[in-house]
């Protein structure tokens, strides 16, 4: 039914514009409460242990989404009141804006303990010692990268994949965000959640990047020069995602990106995307503004998808094993009547 799909998506997509997440109950930190819980059961420091993981953890609501999208064939508007709490549960657009304004208004301010506090709502950095400049740089890339994580990756999967591509990406998600950093004690167990979530945003986040180029002069940026700082830039970030986001927002900002990143234990330096300033309190009004432009015109291409390819694609699979059928029949050969068959 790529209509309730479509009007899902849209409806999902307008509740969490307004409404942002759940404040209570939110069905993701339900996941995060449960895949802990397998974790302690199934631990061992081995990849292996870690497929297992991340198989039961993901597995579980995908079945969960192809139950659903089974038990609403015959049924568009449950499947479209579905796709919309399943779309609002798993978008953090408005909330990803949210934070990036609250923190350009606590850095303009001059309150640096306070926007150190409110980093952690956006990245795993350790803020203590970091100034205005590296609060906005960690402001703008975590903005840029979950721009795609929680807007326009979800968008993409849902209208590719419906109910199943909308749990099953979020739970993927979530379990990288839990497990899939570079710890002792996730260094091979987390290697399986990682790996799952670079190759399910491979696709969204070059979309991602793409999209920021379009929409940088909604907020005063250059799209001939987002486009080239993203086509040099985008390479050089280890991750196979980030950069592609990352590179796009800088050249759209006009700002430089990446440098030395203190996690709590541990210290990454970063190749520099971008060639203008360092990040200052200005630019995360406009980053935001780029974000939320960025989801606008990842829901059309998402709300369009079901409409339009999906549609051709199930009337292909249709045409398909409709030939198969004949093909089997035909193999077969005649089938006599019973009745008189001797």
């Amino acid at each position: 039914m790529p209509m309730a799909t479509t009007v899902g998506l849209l409806a999902g997509y307008a509740l969490d514009a307004l409404l942002g997440d759940p404040r209570r109950g939110h069905p993701v930190a339900g996941f995060g409460r449960a895949a802990s819980a397998l974790e302690r059961r199934v631990y061992r420091p081995d990849r292996v242990a870690g497929a297992a993981y991340t198989g039961l953890a993901v597995g579980g609501p995908v079945l969960l989404g192809v139950a659903a999208t089974i038990a609403t064939r015959n049924r568009p508007v449950v499947r479209a009141a579905l796709v919309a709490t399943a779309t609002w549960t798993v978008l953090g657009g408005r909330t990803l804006r949210r934070e990036a304004t609250v923190m350009g208004r606590k850095l303009r301010k001059g309150d640096l303990p306070a926007a150190r506090q409110r980093l952690g709502n956006l990245c795993g950095r350790d803020p203590s010692a970091l100034d205005e400049a590296e609060l906005a740089r960690a402001t703008v890339e975590s903005v840029a990268e979950n721009t795609s994580d929680a807007v326009v990756a979800p968008l993409f999967w849902g209208a590719v994949a419906g109910l199943p591509g909308l749990l099953g990406y979020r739970a993927a998600n979530t379990l990288d965000a839990m497990v899939g950093h570079r710890s002792p004690r996730y260094a091979r167990f987390g290697t399986p959640a990682a790996r799952l979530d670079d190759l399910l945003n491979l696709l969204p986040a070059r979309l991602t990047g793409l999209l920021t180029i379009a929409v940088a002069p909604v907020a005063d940026g250059d799209r001939e020069r987002a486009w080239q700082v993203w086509r040099r830039d985008r390479d050089d970030h280890p991750s196979p995602n980030a950069g592609q986001c990352e590179a796009a927002m800088a050249g759209a900002l006009g700002v430089r990106l990446g440098g030395r990143n203190v996690y709590f234990g541990r210290s990454e330096v970063r190749p520099y995307l971008g060639d203008g300033p360092r990040p200052e309190a200005r630019h995360l009004r406009r980053a935001a503004r780029i974000s939320g432009a960025v989801g606008l015109a990842a829901l059309a291409v998402a709300a369009t998808y079901p409409l339009t390819v999906g549609r051709l694609l199930d009337a292909a699979g249709r045409h398909a094993r409709a030939a198969v059928v004949r093909r089997i029949a035909g193999a077969a050969g005649p089938t006599p009547d019973r009745v008189g068959a001797r």
